[in-house]
Formats: structure tokens, C-alpha cells, sequence
């Protein structure tokens, strides 16, 4: 962060200004100092973000009443605060950035992370750390070759049967796990295994999530954005973050309302099982891909019919609709983050072995990436499937000679078809434990710091 400030204060680190001038393109090394900068920022967030889950859940002790209640409640209030701190950052740290100062906009974040890194390292000797027990992909990896070594044997967990050749340690251990793995080791692969139907399913949940957030902007610009019939325009962009508003007022309220009502009636700790809770989401996405396919039809239907003055034409007449009504989608698709996402981010820490927890943070984190180049492929296959003779499709720059609507109403059924597939995928799944209820595995040696109790 702080060479992405620089690049911005800095004269010689970025092209000159070209409001009466020509534009100059970058340099070769402001381009080198630019993505560097980035490349760094990734390889921070690679290491922040699917370590700060696990990190923070594993300060609680799953073997106590309070601090699994403390668990399922954490990734609650973990999300509750990335969500705000996301809504800040894409209003007053994007207002300063393009009204006051590029420089005092980006220097705010890094000043913020110096504080963040400062306030961490003040509780380093707090902590309760868990003592790294070596890569989780070697362990997998180690099963997985073992079982191919030993295809042509006819019992179950061919990894774990000996055979000559193996070797054994004094101890009884394993000489060569790359030939003969623990029964533990093979678990703990058949954990992340039966995961992976449900992580395809968020995945493409994802999918479907990602199409709100890209096309409301659009149809903002094209719909009557006047506040209270006043001159001023509500920024297009703004319009998203009554998604993450949603979200931010919803999570207290599941938290410290609907949970402990739900316990009351289902007898069960968390209220409802994390499936439960990812199901729900995702039929209440389903409904936000409709609500939207309606409002974008009344939008379309009134642009065509009707148009308001100061549109801009290159975007197509502007729709006399008022905005305002693009927030009920935006409503429903930040409540049914908040039942899917929080309940699949808590689904990969409680399911995963206590070795992988970080590694359930990434695989989390891969499948919204790969939710997103599926987004494109699907943007991509819609353009091309649904292109007229006259060169216009579904999703036309023109939304008011589109039939976004009908993209709606497309990811809707696709929707519906991955309910149906999570549905089964659910109703299958066992989880780890003895019995169809979240069941916490025993912890593993925690030193230094104190767990609750």
C-alpha cells in the first residue's frame, strides 16, 4: 500500500497530467514500481485472508459450550466487519480519491494497515497459536499417490495397508508415507473430498450472486437516479452498497434476535444447521434473480414509452423509473449473502481436518475466483448465443435495446437447478462427527495463550 501512495505522490512515479498537454504512456519503470505494488498486495492478501478465519476461530475452545457458541458467532461479526470496512472504503475513501487527492486517498488504507499490523502485534503474546503441523497438500498428495501405488489391492484405504517393501519406523509410524499412509491421513482426505460437491455448489451460487452486483450499476445509469425529484443525481455506483448495508444490519440482527429464537424452537445450538442456513440463501437468491428480471422489464417498458430529460445519449434513453426500485433486488441479494456466504466460509473451517483450516480459507477463496472467470464465460456465451441480425443480444450496451430481463430470468433457472442439486448434495452430506449434526473433533495442542472457557 504504501508504494501504490507513492506512485500517486510522487511526480516522477507516474505519467504527467494531460488536460492541455498530450498524454505520455508509463515509463517502463514507473510500469515495474506500479506492479510491483500489486504483486505485493497479492501475495499479502494470499497470506492475510485464508489464515485471518482460522486464525481468529481458533481462539475459541471447541470442545466448551461457550466457545463453539463463540465460533458460529465469529464468522457472523468477521463478516459484519468486513462488510462495513468494504462500504467505507467504496464511499469516503472513493470520494477522496477522486474529489480531494489520488495521494491522501490511497495514503488513508495504508495508514489504516499500519495500525492494523501495529494493533496485531501488540497482542502477539495473547494469542492462542496452533503449532503448524506441515503442508495439508503434501498429506493429500502423499495419500493419493499411496492409494495409486496400491491400485491392484482389493480392500478399502489402500494407502494405510502394508505391504513388503513398506517401511516402518521403531515407533510403529510410518517409514514412507508416500507409501503407507495413517488411517488419520486418509480421513482427513475423505473429509476434503466429501466437501467438494458443496464447495461446486457455492461456487455457482457465486455465479449467480455476481450478476446483481455487475448489471445494477448499468441499469442505474439508464433509470431516473434524481433524489426526491431534486437536480442531484445519486451516483450509479452507490446503488451496490445497499447490498452490503443489507448485509451489515442483517447480521446483528440473525445473530442476536434470530438465532436464539431459532434455538428455542429447534433445540439446536446454532439454530439451524450451516446447510440449513446455505440452503435458505440460496432460494432467496433465486427470488432476487426474478425481482430483478421484473423491475429491469418495468425499467425497459418506461425507457421505451417515456424518458426523462438530461439523459445521455450514448447510454440510450434514461428510464422515468425511479432507481429507487432497483434497491429491493439489492436487498434480497445481501440477505441471501448473509445465510450463504458466512454459512459456507463456517461450513470449510468446522468440516475441514484442524490441519487444514487454513487451507479451507483458500480453498474458499479459489472458488469465488473461479466463480468469477464463470461469470465471464457466462457473459461471454450469452453475447454470443443471443445475438440478433442486427447485431444486438440479451446484454446490449443499450440496456433499453437488451432483454436483460431474460438474463434474469436465465440465471434464476440456473439458480434453482443448483438448489435442486444442493438440496440433494445436502441431504447426502454426513457431517464430521458420528451423526446429520455439526460435531467439533478434538483440538490439538494449543500453546502459548489461553482458550475460553
Amino acid at each position: 500500500m504504501l508504494m501504490l501512495t507513492l506512485t500517486a505522490a510522487i511526480r516522477k512515479l507516474h505519467p504527467s497530467h494531460c488536460l492541455s498537454t498530450p498524454c505520455m504512456d508509463p515509463t517502463p519503470p514507473q510500469l515495474a514500481f506500479l506492479y510491483t505494488a500489486f504483486g505485493l498486495l497479492v501475495i499479502g492478501a494470499s497470506g492475510i485472508r485464508p489464515c485471518n478465519l482460522a486464525f481468529g476461530a481458533d481462539q475459541f475452545n471447541p470442545n466448551t459450550e461457550s466457545g463453539q457458541a463463540g465460533i458460529a458467532s465469529f464468522f457472523n461479526w468477521y463478516y459484519f466487519t468486513l462488510t462495513f470496512a468494504m462500504m467505507v472504503s467504496l464511499t469516503l475513501i472513493v470520494y477522496v480519491q477522486s474529489n480531494v487527492n489520488w495521494a491522501i486517498g490511497l495514503a488513508i488504507p495504508t495508514l489504516l494497515m499500519f495500525f492494523s499490523c501495529a494493533f496485531f502485534f501488540l497482542g502477539t503474546k495473547i494469542y492462542v497459536k496452533v503449532m503448524p503441523e506441515g503442508s495439508p497438500l503434501t498429506s493429500i498428495l502423499q495419500v493419493l499417490v499411496a492409494t495409486i501405488r496400491k491400485r491392484k489391492l482389493t480392500f478399502l484405504n489402500k494407502a494405510a495397508i502394508f505391504c513388503p517393501g513398506d517401511n516402518i519406523n521403531p515407533d510403529g509410524s510410518s517409514g514412507n508415507r508416500w507409501t503407507l499412509c495413517s488411517m488419520q491421513q486418509i480421513e482427513e482426505v475423505k473429509c476434503v473430498i466429501k466437501t467438494i460437491p458443496i464447495l461446486i455448489a457455492a461456487t455457482f451460487y457465486a455465479v449467480s450472486l455476481n450478476q446483481t452486483q455487475t448489471f445494477t450499476v448499468y441499469q442505474a445509469l439508464q433509470s431516473d437516479r434524481r433524489f426526491r425529484s431534486n437536480t442531484f443525481k445519486i451516483p450509479a455506483a452507490s446503488y451496490t452498497s445497499f447490498q452490503m448495508l443489507t448485509l451489515t444490519i442483517w447480521i446483528p440482527i440473525y445473530d442476536r434476535i434470530m438465532v436464539p429464537f431459532l434455538r428455542k424452537l429447534t433445540k439446536k445450538r446454532d439454530g439451524i444447521t450451516i446447510l440449513q442456513r446455505m440452503g435458505t440463501g440460496l432460494g432467496i437468491n433465486i427470488l432476487a434473480m426474478l425481482m430483478a428480471g421484473i423491475v429491469e422489464a418495468k425499467r425497459r417498458n418506461m425507457a421505451n414509452s417515456k424518458s426523462v430529460v438530461g439523459f445521455e445519449p450514448r447510454r440510450g434513453s434514461v428510464s422515468s423509473m425511479s432507481a429507487n426500485w432497483l434497491v429491493l433486488q439489492l436487498v434480497f441479494s445481501g440477505l441471501s449473502e448473509g445465510f450463504t456466504i458466512i454459512g459456507v466460509t463456517e461450513f470449510f473451517y468446522k468440516e475441514f481436518p484442524e490441519n487444514m483450516r487454513s487451507f479451507a480459507g483458500s480453498i474458499t477463496a479459489c472458488g469465488i475466483a473461479m466463480s468469477l472467470y464463470l461469470s465471464s464465460f457466462l457473459i461471454l456465451m450469452v453475447h454470443r448465443l443471443t445475438r440478433e441480425d442486427n447485431g444486438r443480444n440479451w446484454l446490449a450496451d443499450d440496456l433499453n435495446e437488451a432483454k436483460l430481463d431474460h438474463y434474469y430470468y436465465f440465471c434464476a433457472g440456473l439458480g434453482a437447478m443448483n438448489f435442486i442439486y444442493f438440496l440433494m448434495c445436502a441431504k447426502w452430506y454426513k457431517y464430521k462427527g458420528t451423526g446429520n449434526e455439526p460435531v467439533e473433533m478434538p483440538s490439538r495442542e494449543m500453546k502459548p495463550g489461553k482458550h475460553d472457557v
